[in-house]
């Protein structure tokens, strides 16, 4: 029995590297094309994180400093929100598939 569970741990193992190993060479995808709106929203988020970005934040405040922490999250929020797509981290993977695995 415990050479069983050792090599399907193996074959698991390889399998997963294999899986990155393959994703690493192929190019990204494109992403799902924007309506025109879309993509000038997408554009005044982007500008504006540039702003923030290039500001002198020496000179500010704490409560000023935070404002402009919970703006860039806000923005980010509605960057991912435009753009779609579901992202899995590998643990959610690995966490779904031993879940899958118990399960079944």
């Amino acid at each position: 029995m415990k050479k069983f569970i050792y090599t399907l741990a193996l074959v698991f193992a390889l399998g997963i590297s294999f899986n990155s190993a393959q994703a690493a060479d192929k190019p990204a995808k494109n992403p799902t094309e924007l309506t025109a709106e879309q993509a000038v929203k997408l554009e005044k988020i982007k500008s504006r994180v540039e702003e923030i970005r290039d500001m002198d934040k020496s000179n500010l405040t704490r409560a000023e400093r935070k404002a402009l922490r919970n703006e860039l999250r806000e923005l980010k929020g509605q960057a991912r929100a435009i753009s779609g797509g579901v992202y899995l981290s590998v643990g959610a993977i690995i966490i779904i598939i031993l879940l899958l695995i118990l399960i079944l």
